[in-house]
């Protein structure tokens, strides 16, 4: 019987010894054997775990892959796939890329003597055009962070394939529900684990799956001898997450297309970045996600804006239940030299917002006030802000 993602995700894997409605906890670093030199499942927390395993196969199915490795974060499941990579190796990235990866190819991989090249990937041909001699690699984040663009999976699969290459899909922002880039192609598909697939800002993890056998058994070669794996207490945690993934996803899905919408509408808002409505998007994804950047018509407003909000949090990160406003430019970025923010648009004026699941009506009309107060009512002192917000 061929079952849904939806009770995959519910449905667990039990441990043979018991039966119950979750799976257990094993708060354990190390495991006993009762024979020395005979072979167990499980010696060392750091080179393999029960809940760990858990997890990693059960995102691995939700991608439709036969391997899963769990990291201790995002960024650390990113790190891994780069270290695929050896001194003299050349990788290919977007020049539209999380801060936290641009930071990594900029300020740590060149002293690995591992060369990196940004360019537009939402452009087949610029791709080709900047594959060397000695690349290994291309990394793709699609929408990208934080302006959204869509590159088309299929499309930078057939580049890599044609010259070689292993082709890297960040998915975190349409989870595998709405994407599934080895379907299109893709070699390897990592997730920051923390955003959606958690769902519920408690924990850092990421996770990185793969049909290369190969590249999978290198995967977690660095995994265990960086000491790079997820916790057992967040392996645990991150399972049962999962279980109500759909449900959190297709809510605030439904949230963000109504917001968006909303923010369309409002002359304070000069652009909105979604890509619900894009063709390739269209083609490659069930949806746009639940993440939106917009732009203040005014960049010294945004203070103003943020401060009156009363339902979202201001914060870094996306993914959560809670809405969740965060500014590019001193958040996800602030590690991208300014000159290169202004130069790729992530500017002062600009705000990611990530929705989540409070009712869509409410966060409207907590926008258009928090608009109307920064535009239309300013207020001079602490004693006036109280007084409207109480």
């Amino acid at each position: 019987m061929s079952l849904s993602s939806e009770t995959n995700l519910i449905k667990h894997h039990q441990f043979p010894h018991i039966l119950a409605a979750n799976p257990p906890l094993y708060d354990s670093s190390t495991f006993p054997t009762e024979l020395i030199g005979s072979e167990v499942a499980y010696d060392y927390a750091r080179s393999g775990h029960p809940n760990r395993e858990v997890l990693e196969e059960k995102v691995a199915a939700l991608e439709g892959a036969d391997y899963g490795i769990a990291y201790n974060s995002g960024i650390g499941a990113i790190s891994a796939v780069f270290f695929l990579l050896e001194s003299g190796d050349h990788l290919i990235i977007p020049n539209d890329v999380y801060g936290g990866t641009y930071r990594l190819c900029t300020q740590f991989l060149p002293g690995l003597n591992i060369e990196v090249t940004t360019v537009d990937t939402t452009n087949p041909a610029e791709v080709e055009k900047a594959i060397k001699d000695n690349t290994k690699l291309i990394h793709i984040e699609t929408p990208s962070n934080p302006l959204f663009k869509v590159t088309d999976i299929q499309a930078i699969a057939d580049v890599a394939k044609a010259h070689n290459l292993l082709l890297s899909v960040d998915n975190t922002f349409l989870t595998p529900l709405s994407q599934k880039p080895l379907e299109l192609g893709a070699d390897i598909v990592s997730h920051s684990a923390t955003k959606f697939l958690s769902g519920h800002s408690d924990l850092i993890a990421g996770i990185v799956v793969t049909n290369n056998a190969e590249v999978a058994e290198q995967l977690r070669f660095i995994q265990n001898t960086l000491g790079s794996g997820l916790s057992a207490q967040d392996s645990w945690t991150l399972t049962k997450h999962l279980k109500t993934l759909h449900v959190r996803w297709n809510q605030s899905v439904h949230n963000t297309q109504k917001i968006v919408e909303f923010l369309k509408s409002r002359p304070e808002i000069t652009e909105v970045y979604y890509p619900g409505n894009d063709e390739i998007n269209q083609k490659q994804a069930e949806n746009g996600g639940a993440v939106l950047s917009f732009r203040l018509s005014d960049p010294n407003k945004v203070p103003e804006f943020a401060k009156a909000l009363k339902i979202p949090q201001i914060a870094v990160s996306l993914g959560g239940i809670q809405t969740i406003v965060s500014h590019p430019a001193t958040m996800s970025h602030a590690s991208v030299p300014e000159d290169v923010r202004n130069e790729r648009g992530i500017t002062f004026d600009l705000l990611r917002l990530s929705v989540g699941l409070e009712d869509p009506d409410e966060l409207i009309a907590d926008f258009e006030a928090a608009l109307e107060e920064a535009y239309y009512e300013p207020i001079s002192t602490n004693f006036e802000r109280e007084r409207l917000s109480s």
